[in-house]
């Protein structure tokens, strides 16, 4: 007599578990590297938007001095909380004509130097 053997078709097997967790991993690390990424554009996109601020605030400040004082700054650290941050600022005389002055405030941020990236702006004053 032969009897026949019923197969439990209910469940899953190792293999078809461990395929799936394969798969699974494989999409939670991707999932990992893009969440890694929007991060770090984040951050840049903060440190270029203070950056910007800090440039746009002193390029103010210099609008409202005397056409005599405005004059060229070294390339400085920023003081606290800004000290990620440098900025210069760069006068030219009798540019694009005479009695007007071409000002450009830069400024710099990132790496060890802090100067990996930057931002620039520049107008014109006139006498």
């Amino acid at each position: 007599m032969l009897r026949s053997q019923k197969k439990d078709a209910n469940g899953f097997t190792l293999i078809e578990v461990l395929v799936a967790i394969v798969i699974l991993s494989i999409g939670l690390l991707g999932m990992a590297s893009l969440t890694v990424g929007v991060i770090n554009r984040n951050k840049f996109s903060n440190d270029l938007t203070t950056a910007t601020t800090l440039a746009q605030d002193k390029m103010e400040d210099i609008r409202g001095l005397a056409y005599s004082s405005v004059v060229s700054e070294t390339k400085a650290v920023l003081p606290s909380p800004y000290d990620e941050y440098k900025r210069e600022i760069t006068v030219t005389d009798n540019n694009p004509a005479t009695g007007m002055k071409t000002v450009t405030v830069k400024v710099y941020w990132g790496g060890a130097s802090k100067e990996d990236h930057n931002v620039e702006l520049k107008t014109i004053i006139a006498q």
